[in-house]
């Protein structure tokens, strides 16, 4: 660990964006671009159909789907009639037929699903008798016929089991709930699995509501097994003060409150939400999570947000990693799987906090469902909607509960009767087959390649460079490179600012392929970009998710998250702390094997070693002055190597994410 910066902290400061103020995000390491495996955006076609309230809840065993909620009827795709199925039903995930055979009589919702060791589905809800027999909000059923074990022990009070996870033979339960099997457990509680017997070693208590009923709404297990993130409507836990979100830490030994708390869900959103943390999951590989959040709006608070958390950090007022803002719209549903981060809600837009229900500048159209690159949490390619119900169905409903990674794709619960502009009855699938892998791309990662500074309009210099010495300087024309100011090499293209009287702004930021030395024909980055003016930027490069660029005349380096599927830039403009250097001053920059290279406006190149924290200038060498044959002072510099980085640190193989409903 490196030893703290004095000057650092003095220097940091939140950035304030229409209204809403936007933290700078965590100082914790920068994370890397990592490949996504992303599902199709078109729903299968082979899912039943629910009617009336709600799809909850999910659970696989063998090739049977099971499905809870608070519906009261079913249909395969494409049956005309309806068949009643109270709360719960289940169906062959390869044909979508109905199991007939499955057919259990409960008197409440279901809210949860998880499989025991043995093979026997556990069912968690509001219901408080199932199969005519006492069963409060706890069950244990046969698969096939969806009788009760009755051997199996595991009972509530009556109140709310909302979440169950099962890990190895131990099962999490989470709710509105203070006794469990006629022992006391507040919100929380641990049981055997296999026979429903509570674990008392397990002594995590959650109380004292913010407001109205206190309760755990979301819960997530590490892969790993030894850590637990709860969220919900509760100040405190074991006596310490946790607001909305606790840390339980040594699952696998003596459970305990983990020195893990954030301000951010402290500070109330508006009126009548009485808690806005609704939801919490791991990674993969459990390095972090990301909790969810409805609530409106407030300063400092991350209200319709979505945030990331790293695992591993332990302290007091913790900031996530980075936070995605909807411009007031609710977030109620997420799920962390194959490095994408799926999230689900009643939001309208995503990259948005410019907004106030309405599209900010550099919102992102997203009805409902979106996915994010989850080194950054800007959004990729991936726009399904929550559209195409039919007319006399549910257009739009508030809340979708659920997304649920299965073994061949996503599923999806919710209120209304839309997917994919298509009609799905309160569920549907978004499969694996049909989706695409999204590689990690990065700034160039050689340690020697190839300096290009503009000379003028479709000229350029090429410098040979090795991260310390130039060689011999020689003309590269590049005649797609008209009217272009600041660029940056990203994967195999080039991102650039053109000059276009035509843009809204005046400028696009363009992108062209670049290989074999030679800058390809531009095309605009994206349409959503629009707002952005690139030709503001006197220097611009690019690395692990964040186009870092400066401005004429200020003396910053600020920083937008950028994403490279879709070339999205992020809406909020943070500034990285430095000192001892001249930004306004800077012409060019690239970032070449650990330092800014970067021209100056007296003609010379310099660089200056970048950690990503921040930037010391007392570090800064010349690296050639103005003298030296090539006049450095240009906004077009961009630097090429031979590779592009991957961004995958070494891992261990990932661990399967336990299956939480």
């Amino acid at each position: 660990m490196r030893a703290p910066r004095r000057w650092l902290a003095a220097l940091a400061a939140p950035v304030l964006a229409a209204g809403l103020l936007v933290a700078a995000p965590a100082r914790a390491e920068v994370p890397t671009p990592v490949a996504m495996t992303l599902t199709s955006a078109n729903p299968a076609d082979n899912i039943p159909h629910a009617q009336n309230g709600d799809v909850k809840a999910f659970a696989e065993i063998g090739s049977t789907v099971y499905v809870g909620g608070s519906f009261t009827s079913v249909k395969a795709a494409g049956d005309a009639s309806w068949t009643t199925r109270n709360y719960l039903f289940a169906y062959d995930r390869a044909s979508g037929a109905l199991k007939a055979d499955f057919t259990p009589a409960l008197d409440g919702a279901v809210h949860a699903l998880a499989v025991s060791p043995t093979g026997k589905l556990i069912v968690g809800g509001a219901f408080k008798t199932v199969n005519g027999v006492d069963r409060k909000n706890l069950v244990q059923l046969d698969p096939a016929t969806g009788d009760t074990i009755a051997s199996w022990v595991g009972r509530s009070d009556g109140g709310l089991v909302r979440r169950t996870i099962v890990v190895g033979n131990k099962l999490y339960i989470a709710g509105a709930f203070h006794w469990v099997n006629g022992t006391a457990h507040s919100l929380l509680a641990r049981l055997d699995a296999t026979t429903g017997a509570i674990d008392p070693a397990f002594q995590i208590d959650a109380s004292v509501a913010r407001s109205s009923s206190e309760l755990v709404w979301g819960l997530a297990v590490a892969p790993d097994g030894r850590t637990l993130v709860a969220v919900g409507n509760f100040t405190q836990v074991n006596g310490a003060a946790r607001n909305q979100v606790v840390v339980v830490e040594n699952l696998t030994g003596t459970p305990a409150v983990a020195d893990w708390s954030t301000q951010r869900y402290v500070a109330p959103c508006y009126a009548g939400f009485p808690f806005y943390a609704r939801d919490v999951d791991f990674s993969d590989d459990g390095s972090y999570f990301v909790i969810i959040a409805d609530g409106g709006r407030a300063d400092g608070a991350y209200c319709d947000a979505i945030a990331r958390f790293e695992t591993a950090t332990r302290g007091a007022a913790i900031d996530g990693t980075w936070v995605n803002y909807t411009g007031t719209d609710s977030v109620t549903s997420v799920e962390v799987a194959d490095n994408v981060v799926y999230v689900g809600g009643h939001f309208r837009w995503l990259n948005n906090a410019n907004g106030n229900d309405s599209a900010g500048a550099g919102a992102i159209n997203r009805f409902g469902l979106g996915a994010l690159d989850p080194i950054n949490g800007m959004p990729l390619v991936w726009n399904p909607t929550r559209s195409g119900a039919p007319a006399g169905t549910t257009a739009w409903g508030a809340i979708l509960w659920e997304l649920w990674r299965g073994s061949n794709g996503i599923y999806a619960g919710f209120d209304n009767d839309g997917l994919g502009n298509e009609y799905h009855g309160r569920m549907g699938l978004f499969p694996l087959a049909g989706g695409r892998t999204i590689p990690a791309v990065n700034a160039p990662s050689a340690a020697s390649g190839h300096l290009y500074v503009g000379t003028g309009d479709g000229q350029t210099t090429k410098v040979p460079f090795d991260g310390s010495t130039l060689g011999t300087p020689e003309a590269s024309a590049q005649p797609n490179l008209t009217s272009a100011g600041a660029s940056f090499s990203l994967g195999n293209k080039l991102y650039w600012s053109k000059t276009d009287p035509t843009a809204p702004n005046g400028s696009y930021l363009d992108v062209s392929m670049f290989t074999g030395g030679t800058v390809g024909a531009p095309w605009i980055s994206s349409g959503y970009n629009n707002w952005f003016k690139p030709a503001t930027m006197s220097g611009a490069f690019y690395l692990n998710g964040r186009m870092y660029y400066t401005r004429s005349g200020t003396n910053k380096l600020f920083y937008r998250y950028l994403e490279p599927d879709g070339s999205i830039v992020g809406c909020t403009e943070f500034t990285l702390p430095s000192v001892g250097l001249a930004w306004g001053s800077v012409r060019g920059m690239a970032w070449v094997n650990g330092k800014i290279v970067y021209g100056h406006t007296d003609g010379g190149l310099r660089a200056v070693p970048f950690d990503e924290a921040a930037v010391d200038g007392a570090a800064s060498v010349l690296v050639a002055p103005a003298s030296a044959g090539v006049n450095w002072s240009s906004r077009t510099l961009f630097f090429a190597g031979a590779t592009s980085l991957t961004g995958e640190r070494a891992r261990p193989a990932p661990i399967p994410k336990y299956k939480r409903s």
